[in-house]
């Protein structure tokens, strides 16, 4: 399944130079990222309220242009791997037909003691896992 989410850039989000801070694409990623989840029908709040964690281990980002104030972006996220305890979403950020910045994120399922872990039955939703092909 691909989702997508947009947002318009806020002046906070800018840096002096009235580019959007390259810290602020992590804030974009994760928001797509939660609207993904709500999409696809995982219960983020239920699983950290039973002690799970779905944590992120490793984000990689290309940035291709720049994004300024009031630019509307689209954000697209994908599963693209699915292991037994982690997986990888594959996320785009456009402006209209540009890119502005391509993201693999990593991610791990942990258990209530900190340690990785197959998700539970009940939590894991098909959406987590690349369509097949």
């Amino acid at each position: 399944m691909r989702h997508t989410t947009e947002l318009v850039v806020r002046t906070y989000e800018c840096d002096m130079n009235g580019h959007v801070n390259n810290a602020n694409y992590l804030h974009y990623l994760e928001f797509a990222r939660h609207e993904y989840l709500k999409a696809v029908g995982f219960d983020f709040a239920g699983s950290l309220r039973a002690g799970y964690g779905l944590f992120v281990t490793r984000v990689e980002i290309d940035y291709k242009r720049s994004a300024v104030l009031d630019d509307r972006l689209t954000i697209e996220s994908e599963p693209v791997k699915r292991g037994a305890v982690s997986g990888v979403m594959a996320q785009r950020i456009a402006r209209g037909d540009e890119l502005v910045a391509d993201a693999r994120v990593t991610w791990a399922f942990v258990d209530p003691s900190g340690r990785p872990s197959r998700i539970p039955r009940e939590l894991d939703v098909p959406g987590l896992s690349p369509d097949p092909a």
